[in-house]
């Protein structure tokens, strides 16, 4: 009974040590390798995400020194450049350490969201991979690259991401976490990416379930059950239909929209859609025949 009182204490001193133990948090004091002073100095310095810190600069000839840091075990990390905050269509420099040591840095395009679609070797990034450089230290991975833009980039979107495994054949595995801000270069300043395609996902949501799973079945209930109220068990019928169809086709455009933003791969949601669509449309067709014709 002595030993499992112990072994009680040791246990809870160990879980109170846990949760008051401070949270690692990224922080710029700590300075560069010395393997990187040399070309990467005098650089601004800003945690941007966990433990992610940016260091950057810009020089005249529209050149863009980069060295992002975090603390690293395996895996890859990965910083991207988007138009629009989105994966899909963006380009990213990835950089690990390879299972025999070997540091590799590689430019990837994002053409879709499976391990397939990102394609080593692509992408709209100018670079010189001569400048390019990965370094271990300390439990940290240094990524330094140099990218060469028409022009001094200002706000922009940019990608963070990391992966537990080892990329092979330089292929990258998915993800384990990520993240979208957007960064001004000439202030240091980063913000959220927009959450519109979230949004417009929530919406499409919204208004194809009240409009399908809600109204529409009222609307038929209505025609079933209500009809000695007659006419106004038609009247009420017709205008929720017609509510619910008008509704429905809203969710219909904003999915159509999200589509055109996301690029999403789902070929069986889209045709079920597009039938669900075609059946209410022949059903509205149906109903305005049969209110524009005289009742008895």
């Amino acid at each position: 009974m002595v030993g499992i009182g112990r072994c009680a204490s040791v246990g809870a001193l160990l879980v109170a040590l846990a949760v008051l133990a401070p949270a690692v948090t990224a922080t710029c004091d700590d300075e560069l390798p010395t393997q990187l002073v040399g070309n990467y100095s005098g650089l601004a310095c800003t945690p941007v995400w966990n433990t992610f810190v940016l260091r950057y600069a810009q020089g005249k000839d529209n050149v863009l020194r980069v060295v992002l840091s975090t603390m690293y075990s395996t895996g890859w990390v990965g910083m991207g450049f988007s138009k629009n905050g989105l994966m899909v269509g963006s380009s990213a420099m990835v950089g690990w350490m390879g299972k025999t040591g070997v540091a590799h840095i590689k430019q990837f395009q994002l053409q879709g969201k499976t391990p397939s679609q990102v394609v080593v070797d692509k992408g709209s990034l100018v670079s010189n991979d001569h400048d390019h450089t990965v370094l271990v230290q300390q439990a940290k991975i240094y990524l330094a690259f140099q990218l060469r833009f028409t022009q001094p980039l200002k706000s922009q979107s940019v990608l963070l991401a990391f992966g537990s495994a080892i990329p092979v054949n330089d292929r990258l595995s998915e993800h384990q976490d990520k993240t979208a801000i957007v960064f001004d270069f000439t202030t240091g300043s980063s913000s959220s990416a927009s959450s519109f395609p979230e949004g417009l996902k929530r919406t499409h949501g919204a208004l194809n379930l009240f409009a399908w799973g809600v109204l529409l079945p009222i609307g038929a209930i209505v025609a079933r059950y209500c009809r000695r109220w007659d006419p106004l068990w038609f009247y009420l019928h017709t205008g929720i239909q017609f509510v619910g169809f008008i509704l429905g086709l809203a969710g219909i455009v904003a999915g159509v929209s999200l589509y055109n933003k996301i690029q999403a791969n789902v070929p069986a949601h889209r045709g079920l859609g597009i039938f669900v669509l075609v059946l209410g449309i022949l059903q509205v067709a149906a109903r305005s025949v049969q209110s524009s014709s005289p009742r008895m």
